[in-house]
């Protein structure tokens, strides 16, 4: 018996646009990002019948998930452990803004992001714990089913190194663009990454 999970990062916002740390900041899709999620919606209906779509409870995640429920009658099920990292004092700042006040921390993050602990936020390791966690839970409850997980680049890529058996100091080895979706299968043997980062759709 085998799980597909389509794991689907949320579409554009203007804090994607020009780079702005997110998080918790409840950012919704801008015009771009709407259209997208109507892109990866038609995609992911033109291959695959998922029972059950999963989400993070911010907005630009849930408007994501939400066109992909109107196309198969279903409703999303927000998700804790999908949400975004907590960037703390960081949040709603630029890279640059972020340096003027935290130069090392914020070098050490594009550098060494595994070892970064951001004044009120969450590390690397925190979000990985729970977001296996919730990756895992849901697995348990759909055995050889299709189902959609939406969430946040950080925690995309994070599943992703945990399912491959990577460290965090690879963080920044993965790409995971707008939109972007990644198939993942899991049976009694673990997870197997079938295709990472795909976008295609959005051409």
């Amino acid at each position: 018996m085998s799980t597909t999970i389509i794991l689907v990062r949320h579409g554009q916002t203007e804090w994607n646009r020009v780079e702005r740390f997110r998080g918790r900041y409840d950012v919704p899709l801008n015009s771009t990002g709407l259209k997208q999620v109507d892109q990866v919606a038609k995609r992911i209906l033109s291959q695959w019948k998922p029972i059950a779509i999963y989400s993070s409870p911010l907005s630009r995640a849930m408007q994501t998930a939400d066109a992909l429920a109107k196309c198969f009658h279903q409703s999303v099920i927000s998700t804790d452990g999908l949400i975004d990292i907590d960037y703390g004092d960081w949040q709603g700042l630029t890279p640059e803004e972020a340096r003027s006040q935290w130069l090392e921390l914020v070098t050490n993050w594009y550098e060494h992001p595994e070892v970064v602990e951001i004044l009120g936020g969450e590390t690397l390791s925190q979000v990985r714990s729970r977001a296996m966690t919730a990756l895992k839970e849901i697995c348990r409850l759909h055995p050889d089913q299709e189902i959609v997980l939406v969430s946040h680049t950080v925690v995309n890529r994070l599943i992703l190194l945990g399912i491959l058996g990577l460290g965090n100091d690879r963080f920044w080895h993965l790409k995971q663009e707008p939109c972007a979706i990644n198939v993942i299968e899991q049976s009694e043997n673990g997870f197997i990454l079938v295709s990472m980062n795909e976008t295609c759709h959005l051409m």
